[in-house]
């Protein structure tokens, strides 16, 4: 019998591992096209994975820092006398770099296609990749990362790669928290980031149920397309996942960065700067693409895709959240409709500077704002938005070229987000280009083709610091 059996196996060792049919000789497989899904197999093992990664973290990183140090001056630069809420200072001064032989007066009087055939337009005005483009995925600035894993001991460092833009150009941390329905209490986060084990102190009392429940909501951890406990993660440890707060913390926003989930092929997605849910009360239009039109629609969303780069297949298997619409999304929904701007003192009820509190430089730069600027096209007070999407059509200033694996074709229409507060909430532009105020005067004042003044730029900085 076994003599038998080794005779089998000696045939079946010879036997062609392809065997032809009537239709002859098989033919070689396709070249690879493009596809709209992720791979949901992972053949290699998690830990060589995780081993080719590391090892290339060094280069990736390497990489966009040059990119970042040839595009801005990164410098600690605080304005004189001006600070966030809680007291981080403002960062003051245009950081994107010129191209050299060029000032910003002369490259305004230029006309797009001037800029665009003699390649003038600057590098920082062009999208920003994401630190690993071809990877994407979430990243969290590290303070963020080191409180959680103190209050928690829930680890969000990803072996592959770390958060690329330097502390001093992100907002405040942990932000201040004020309610629509409580603003005698003022900033009610009293200094503490909030997690899912403080949140019950803190709010137990200010909020009715529904809000406490959905505030405990969006304080969960849930399952995420880095972050979970299959093989397919970039955390050393399986995770629980990450939260809403996690991007959104204290309901406004750490700078955290990803890709939408909403475009492909990946070389043309667009990398995402969290935005802040103060006053998303007010705001009509939500997601990347902002074919959202609720706040509840937006929070379901993004359990069910946008945590997952927008692929429901590859959700299924690493643990899609699915909220129940009638009574938690809806809990959850109620409890951002309470987040509220900061105090503005000088802003009167009209949402408008009040003559006997702003100085001649606001007032000027209100002017300008309103006037030249053309600010107030789209940024109407009293919360400074139009709750519309606008294509600037930045291409007319560049010709599409690849940058770190991103390819730069375009922004497409974007949403006016709310401008109040706007001191608060650096970097800015969707995706994080610009890291100042001054910055972002500059950019719109080029693709508006304004032709402000260097005095009225200064003004309209002046401005936008008291929203």
């Amino acid at each position: 019998m076994q003599a038998s059996r080794l005779a089998v196996a000696a045939a079946l060792a010879v036997l062609p591992t392809l065997v032809w049919t009537q239709d002859g000789k098989p033919k070689p497989p396709p070249a690879a096209q493009p596809t709209s899904y992720m791979k949901v197999d992972i053949t290699e093992p998690f830990e060589v994975t995780m081993e080719r990664m590391r090892a290339a973290r060094p280069i990736v990183q390497k990489r966009q820092q040059d990119l970042l140090a040839q595009r801005y001056d990164l410098t600690n630069r605080p304005a004189p006398g001006v600070t966030m809420f809680r007291g981080k200072p403002v960062q003051e001064g245009v950081r994107v770099r010129l191209p050299k032989g060029v000032t910003w007066q002369e490259l305004a009087a230029l006309s797009p296609d001037d800029i665009r055939n003699r390649d003038l337009f600057p590098a920082g005005f062009l999208p920003l990749p994401h630190p690993n483009h071809p990877e994407g995925g979430m990243l969290f600035p590290q303070f963020h990362i080191d409180e959680i894993l103190r209050q928690e001991g829930r680890d969000l460092n990803r072996f592959d790669l770390a958060f690329d833009l330097p502390d001093h150009v992100l907002p405040e941390f942990p932000a201040p928290i004020f309610l629509t329905t409580h603003p005698e209490l003022g900033d009610v986060s009293k200094g503490k980031l909030l997690t899912i084990d403080n949140f019950f102190g803190i709010f137990n009392g200010p909020l009715n149920p529904k809000q406490l429940e959905g505030l405990r909501l969006l304080l969960t951890p849930f399952p995420q397309q880095q972050f979970n406990q299959t093989e397919d993660r970039r955390s050393v440890k399986p995770s629980r996942g990450v939260s809403c707060f996690e991007c959104h913390a204290n309901g406004h926003t750490n700078a955290s960065t990803h890709l939408v989930g909403d475009i492909r092929p990946q070389e043309l997605r667009h990398r995402i700067d969290t935005p802040s849910l103060r006053g998303v009360n007010i705001q009509r239009l939500f997601g990347s693409q902002r074919a959202l039109k609720t706040v509840e629609d937006f929070t379901e969303f993004e359990q069910r895709a946008a945590y997952f780069d927008g692929d429901p297949v590859i959700a299924t298997k690493k643990g899609v959240n699915v909220l129940e619409r009638a009574s938690q999304v809806h809990f959850m929904g109620e409890f951002q409709a309470l987040l509220d701007f900061p105090p503005a003192p000088k802003l009167n009820v009209y949402g408008k500077l009040d003559p006997k509190k702003a100085t001649p430089q606001e007032l000027r730069g209100e002017a300008v704002f309103n006037g030249k600027g053309q600010c107030v096209s789209c940024h109407a007070a009293p919360y400074y938005t139009d709750n519309l999407m606008h294509n600037l059509k930045t291409e007319r200033f560049y010709k599409t070229k690849m940058v770190n694996g991103m390819k730069a074709v375009g922004d497409g229409p974007i949403k006016t987000f709310p401008l109040r507060g706007i001191k608060e909430s650096p970097p800015y532009l969707h995706d994080g280009r610009l890291l100042t105020l001054e910055d972002t005067v500059e950019f719109f004042n080029l693709v508006l083709e304004t032709k402000l003044t260097e005095t009225e730029k200064s003004d309209l900085v002046a401005f936008l610091r008291v929203l």
